[in-house]
């Protein structure tokens, strides 16, 4: 746990379309802490690769360019940003071209190595903590985050969501596209897709996304109460 009861790492894992992004965004904020898309920092790669001409499907050439690109994420949850060699990429790492070629790139275990320190780097200097979301942060990036929640939700709330997000896209395809994402993300040998043994899982089939926000924002203030009943219990 953190020096001061306020500062707390919260790590937040799970496939696409759980709300992991508005979530995270929304208890960040509401709990005055940092926020990390550990997911864009990935697109962010990947988008540098595919705009150098580097081939995605060639994890040689990946792991041989890994190394080359800046990439800086901003940590305010109102207002986060990723740049890549200076430039705004908020815009381009959500462009279907990526999206189709981030699993591959992420796959390659030097982008994985590269990225992940980045990572950490990022939540040991959030001095009043953080909320981190993506797929491997409670069992890889993060293994002794504060409080570890592993989101999920069945394939067709998932995909409904998305689709929602995707203005105008097929339910279908778009579920098959996130179960085929899964599929890549889970069986990687690289820090795969997974539940860590002491995550808290919250099914958010059935939830609005005001309900999760707020069962997650319990689940912080409890975690943090949990700690200062300890410290003091510890000074007497």
């Amino acid at each position: 746990m953190s020096d001061t009861v306020e500062s707390v790492i919260v790590a937040i894992d799970g496939p696409s379309g759980t709300g992991k992004s508005s979530t995270s965004k929304a208890v960040a904020s509401a709990l005055g802490l940092s926020y990390l898309d550990t997911g864009a920092q990935y697109r962010a790669i990947t988008w540098w690769m595919i705009s150098n001409g580097v081939d995605v499907s060639d994890p040689a050439a990946v792991a041989t360019a890994s190394g080359k690109p800046v990439i800086e994420s901003g940590t305010d949850p109102s207002a986060p940003t990723i740049t890549v060699d200076g430039l705004d990429a908020s815009g381009p790492i959500r462009e279907q071209d990526v999206t189709a070629k981030v699993s591959a790139v992420s796959a390659v275990p030097e982008v994985r190595s590269r990225i992940t320190e980045l990572q950490r780097s990022i939540a040991k200097a959030a001095e009043k903590g953080i909320v981190v979301e993506g797929r491997d942060i409670g069992t890889t990036v993060l293994p002794d985050a504060d409080l570890k929640i592993f989101l999920t939700a069945s394939p067709e709330a998932r995909a409904a969501r998305r689709s929602g997000e995707l203005k105008g896209s097929d339910v279908a395809a778009t579920r098959e596209a996130l179960i085929k994402r899964d599929a890549a993300d889970s069986s990687r040998k690289t820090s795969p897709l997974a539940k860590a043994d002491d995550a808290v899982e919250v099914d958010t089939t059935d939830l609005t996304l005001q309900q999760v926000i707020e069962c997650v924002v319990t689940l912080v203030e409890e975690k943090r109460g949990a700690a200062d009943s300890t410290r003091k219990q510890a000074a007497r």
